[in-house]
């Protein structure tokens, strides 16, 4: 079932770093700390007029043209988190060579999951309108989640309601990679889900599984291959096999060594012997060859 809370994904980070020798300290803080270096970062701009409608910036000290843009949307069951605490993705990635938007958007059970996937579409457009200035082209924007996040990725990405909103579409993506997400969850047990999704009252229209005909942007989907929060031969290799007969170019891999909260750890330094989730994603965002 879909999303774990940031306080599951913490306890996985401290269990991790506890296991490097890093115990005594937030997993997360462990993870920020140590995250790299190679990049600037530009704290709480403004997406939109809400305050939780904020994102940072993480650009490499080095943009070309043809640096990969990122916009990265955390999970927490669409009812919690904080950007602060995902710095390690941003700077991971751009130590890398990848611009990165970290973005907030607004909870439940403030909202639902329309007003969610609205703020996801604003931030990216934002992301759009703003790569010129940043020394970027708008032709190497990608999405990317985890959990939750990768919910919104995909549903962003496969279903145009939400783009075209924002006065964009799907196609103008260069693609998208999720990190554990759940794009198959009715029924949903989750409590907090049921809220965001008004549960029983859930449209099937609301899961990406629903949205995977037709050709689409290339995709990357990462999961643990024993993953206790989601479901991944359910929802990463079910909607890997529906956009493959689509036509969409989608590679998909279930990993082990990572949980569900340690598959987005596995991006920064102290957790990247656990699985191959930095080069995956950095060689999908380059178009390049998978790593062996």
């Amino acid at each position: 079932m879909p999303a774990s809370p940031p306080t599951l994904a913490r306890r996985a980070f401290l269990c991790a770093a506890g296991a490097l020798g890093l115990a005594g300290c937030s997993g997360v803080s462990v993870l920020n700390a140590l995250a790299g270096s190679g990049h600037r970062r530009q704290e709480g701009v403004a997406y939109g007029a809400d305050p939780r409608q904020r994102l940072d910036v993480y650009l490499p000290d080095t943009v070309v043209a043809a640096t990969p843009l990122v916009v990265f949307f955390y999970g927490g069951s669409w009812s919690s988190g904080e950007r602060a605490d995902y710095g390690f993705v941003g700077e991971s990635l751009a130590s890398g060579g990848v611009a990165v938007a970290v973005a907030d958007y607004r909870l439940s059970p403030a909202v639902r999951w329309q007003q969610i996937l609205a703020d996801c579409a604003a931030a990216t457009r934002w992301a759009f309108d703003q790569a010129p200035a940043l020394g970027l082209n708008r032709r190497n924007l990608y999405l990317m989640g985890h959990s939750a996040g990768g919910y919104n990725a995909a549903m962003l990405a496969l279903d145009a309601r939400w783009l075209s909103a924002a006065g964009l579409a799907p196609a103008q993506l260069a693609g998208w990679v999720g990190l554990a997400g759940p794009y198959d969850f009715l029924p949903i047990v989750n409590p907090e889900a049921r809220v965001a999704f008004d549960w029983p009252h859930t449209p099937p229209d609301s899961q990406p599984i629903a949205h995977a005909g037709g050709r689409r942007s290339r995709a990357l989907l990462l999961a643990p291959t024993e993953d206790t929060v989601v479901n991944p031969v359910r929802s990463t290799q079910g909607l890997a096999r529906r956009l493959e007969a689509a036509g969409t170019p989608v590679r998909h891999r279930l990993l082990d060594g990572v949980g569900h909260g340690t598959i987005v750890g596995a991006l920064a330094p102290p957790l990247r012997r656990l699985a191959p989730v930095r080069d995956e994603v950095l060689a999908f965002l380059r178009n390049e060859p998978p790593p062996a």
